[in-house]
């Protein structure tokens, strides 16, 4: 397993980077925000990988901390989910938002990620919650984000707005209060 690599940023394009690593171009697929993150080309870089074995092909997957790329294995954990549809969940989602909306149920925040349907994201609650569950997820309550989510887009709100406010809104306040906070995010953006 290829766990991290440390070299010179050769190229960035749309989809990945290649990192020089002692003479050898490891070519590593990333989100569109680490690949913002990286260095400028020529410049040293780490990356934190994850190397996916098929019959076919083998494909490393890179990430700017190894928390992302420790996110990124607990969503392959889950069945259905393959390494492109996992990136493309990272790439939708920072990782909080992704946690809160698996610990707060928000099927709606899920579907907004392009491959998952409903019934998709319902399995995938089922299936990482228990994963993804840590102290700070318990504080948000049951799928009262949910509810705020609803909220806004019956006020015309598109799901891109709203996941941009999701984490200005007070986990542990009434639904009129989140409800609030969040015009008032949206307000002001």
């Amino acid at each position: 397993m290829i766990g991290r690599i440390r070299g010179m940023l050769v190229s960035r394009g749309l989809e990945g980077a290649l990192v020089d690593v002692g003479g050898v171009g490891y070519e590593v697929a990333m989100t569109p925000r680490e690949l913002a993150d990286l260095p400028r080309v020529g410049d040293d870089v780490v990356v934190h990988t994850h190397l996916h074995v098929r019959e076919d092909q083998m494909a490393l997957f890179g990430f700017g901390t190894a928390a992302g790329r420790d996110l990124f294995r607990i969503l392959l954990s889950a069945s259905g989910v393959g390494p492109t549809l996992a990136l493309s969940m990272m790439g939708s989602m920072a990782p909080d938002d992704l946690r809160r909306a698996v610990a707060s149920e928000d099927v709606g925040m899920l579907t907004t990620i392009p491959g998952i349907g409903k019934r998709t994201a319902q399995k995938l609650i089922l299936e990482l919650g228990p994963k993804l569950g840590d102290a700070d997820a318990e504080m948000v309550v049951g799928g009262k984000l949910g509810q705020v989510r609803e909220a806004l887009e019956g006020l015309g709100y598109a799901p891109a707005e709203i996941r941009e406010v999701a984490q200005d809104i007070p986990d542990d306040a009434p639904l009129e209060d989140q409800v609030r906070a969040a015009l008032r995010a949206l307000g002001a953006k």
